[in-house]
């Protein structure tokens, strides 16, 4: 795995936990500056930055359960998905911890939790983790978000799915996302949902895109042969 594959995927996941998260702590702190859409416009936005910026470098996973959903999908090797995976947990940790410093009087730091019973809660995220994967892998090439359109439709589905479901879950759609806070708030309880729910979500996607797209959109015989080259 290249350094600057490491370097990406962790600055793009610092960013997204960083400026996310940190939008839904200035709007608590700060009478609801941003309101409810202004946050999940914040989410969205940046990653549609990170997309266009980091995208033809790692691909802009910026997302463990993202990796693991194109592994599945056959564009990425299991060899490749430590590096990314260490890479995203620790951008989260260390955008959590400079959360922490930053506004130490918050309580949460825009930890996920959800609003309703865990069973409705978990299939909540799998549904949306599915919807988010769904649109990564039908504008992407091969692992790598990038493209003219691939930030905006990536970032406008992040915001969109997030405008509903928010409220109910948090709309976390990734671990990482949901690990940094956690960690910064140091309250794992219902961390597993946020683990878990969006792998599962996106690791479900490939058999559909490869029916409405084709093989070639999710080659399995290719699924240890993938390389990020």
């Amino acid at each position: 795995m290249k350094t600057d594959i490491v370097t990406s995927e962790f600055l793009g996941t610092f960013l997204l936990v960083f400026v996310g998260c940190g939008a839904i702590v200035v709007n608590d702190l700060y009478g609801g500056v941003l309101g409810h859409i202004g946050v999940n416009a914040v989410f969205g936005l940046v990653v549609m930055a990170i997309i266009y910026a980091l995208g033809n470098v790692s691909g802009a996973h910026i997302n463990p359960a993202v990796t693991i959903g194109f592994y599945f999908a056959g564009r990425i090797g299991a060899s490749e998905i430590p590096a990314y995976l260490v890479a995203q947990l620790t951008g989260a940790a260390v955008a959590g911890v400079v959360l922490l410093v930053l506004f130490p009087e918050h309580s949460n730091y825009g930890a996920t939790m959800p609003a309703i019973d865990v069973p409705r809660a978990f299939l909540m995220e799998v549904l949306i983790s599915f919807s988010l994967m769904f649109i990564i892998l039908n504008v992407s090439t091969a692992h790598q978000e990038k493209g003219i359109m691939a930030g905006a439709a990536v970032g406008g589905m992040v915001a969109l799915l997030a405008l509903f479901a928010g409220p109910v879950t948090g709309a976390s759609m990734n671990p990482a996302r949901s690990f940094g806070p956690a960690l910064a708030a140091i309250n794992f309880e219902h961390l597993w949902i946020y683990i878990l729910a969006p792998v599962v979500g996106m690791g479900m996607v490939s058999p559909f895109c490869r029916l409405i797209q084709g093989a070639d959109c999710c080659p399995t015989d290719r699924i240890e042969g993938a390389t990020s080259t």
